[in-house]
């Protein structure tokens, strides 16, 4: 077959200036036929200012839901090799931690199969594949298993659980993120393959409130880091940031969203019953301060972005829990959730417009959980509510 001219002159400009471009990096896949018609095709979608994608049918490999989306080119006659061009998600490991022969694994699986075009990593975590032939799914998905990978979530099920780097890498972390996403995605692996929900459903696990994967905006329950004890405190530390020109009154203590930590020019002093664990102080000082050594992690409910409703962020649904295998406070947590937002959510309702449909109070009487009073967001102003167990029998 004669090789085509790759002419995309307008997507060409976006490889001028000083960043990188996305087009730069897709022309050096460009041998490959399903590459450069990607290319051709996205220089007409410029061209007519509309996207040439379109949706429709279901393609997935045999006893999985998930997995695999379908996509398709509406100029199948002009450009032939992407007339089915599928999109694969394929399961990260914890963290994203990969070694070169697993990338040269997985990248020789996919020139095999498809376009040879990657993208490390989609906003769920999954190591996407982009674009093969119908006829390419099973037999990619064979050799993907052979190599040790499954296919992540897609559609309106466990989307694939992602963390951060955790104790792998990071010093903050506190409590073991990589084992907690393995154990999970282990645990759900049906919840995952095939879709039985309303909508999707998002497991997000950060080591510690810096939320390095953004749990707390963007998964149905989030994993946040926390410690219950004091935060750590070398003294001595303090004073050598002070001296190397960090104002510690301005920078820290003037910044502290709950004032709780004091500086006296030689000391510092934190009121730890009211720190509420932002990492402000932490990160401009880490030599000098530490979180406390008693880890775990605050579990959240309800984030989404803004699809179809306004984007939410979670609430805070246990303070406080100890991380440790095999998690069954979590996945308990989880299935009673699903029980009940099964039975009455509304097709693509997320669980956190659930919530604001059916209200936190009945939510949490039907998943069998006590309020307590981190889950309030804003105090009581109305002085004209009363509670019955606080009346006097004269006072009714």
């Amino acid at each position: 077959m004669e090789k085509k001219e790759l002419k995309i002159p307008m997507l060409e400009e976006l490889e001028k200036g000083p960043w990188p471009s996305f087009v730069t990096e897709m022309k050096k896949s460009a041998d490959n036929p399903m590459a450069a018609d990607t290319l051709r095709q996205l220089e007409q979608s410029y061209e007519d200012k509309i996207s040439h994608w379109k949706h429709g049918g279901l393609v997935g490999v045999m006893g999985y839901g998930g997995g695999v989306i379908g996509r398709y080119s509406n100029l199948p006659e002009q450009f032939p090799e992407v007339a089915e061009f599928h999109t694969y998600r394929v399961n990260q490991p914890s963290g994203w931690f990969y070694n070169s022969d697993a990338l040269r694994t997985l990248c020789d699986i996919w020139e095999k199969h498809g376009s040879g075009l990657t993208n490390m990593h989609g906003s769920t975590g999954d190591l996407i594949f982009l674009g093969s032939k119908t006829e390419a799914i099973e037999p990619c998905f064979k050799d993907l298993g052979e190599a040790g990978y499954d296919l992540g979530g897609s559609g309106s099920d466990v989307r694939t659980p992602s963390c951060c780097v955790g104790p792998g890498r990071c010093e903050w972390s506190c409590y073991d993120t990589l084992d907690a996403c393995y154990d999970i995605t282990q645990e759900f692996q049906d919840e995952l393959h095939r879709p039985a929900f309303p909508y999707k459903f998002k497991f997000k696990f950060s080591g510690c409130p810096n939320d390095c994967v953004a749990s707390i905006a963007r998964s149905d329950m989030s994993v946040i880091g926390t410690w219950k004890d004091n935060i750590r405190i070398d003294q001595d530390e303090a004073k050598k940031y002070a001296k190397n020109g960090v104002d510690i009154q301005a920078e820290i203590c003037d910044l502290c969203p709950t004032s709780c930590i004091d500086w006296n020019g030689s000391n510092i002093s934190i009121d730890n019953s009211n720190c509420v664990k932002c990492m402000h102080c932490i990160n401009v000082m880490p030599k000098a301060l530490r979180p406390g050594t008693e880890g775990g992690a605050t579990i959240l409910v309800g984030a989404k972005a803004p699809i179809i409703g306004g984007a939410l962020l979670a609430t805070v649904f246990v303070p406080f829990l100890e991380m440790e295998a095999p998690y069954d406070d979590i996945k308990e947590l989880a299935e009673a959730i699903w029980d009940f937002w099964g039975e009455y959510g509304k097709n693509r309702e997320r669980v956190g417009e659930f919530i604001q449909r059916v209200g936190l109070a009945t939510f949490m009487d039907e998943i069998g959980l006590e309020p307590v009073p981190e889950m309030i967001a804003h105090p009581r102003t109305n002085p004209y509510i009363f509670f019955g167990d606080d009346l006097d029998e004269d006072d009714e």
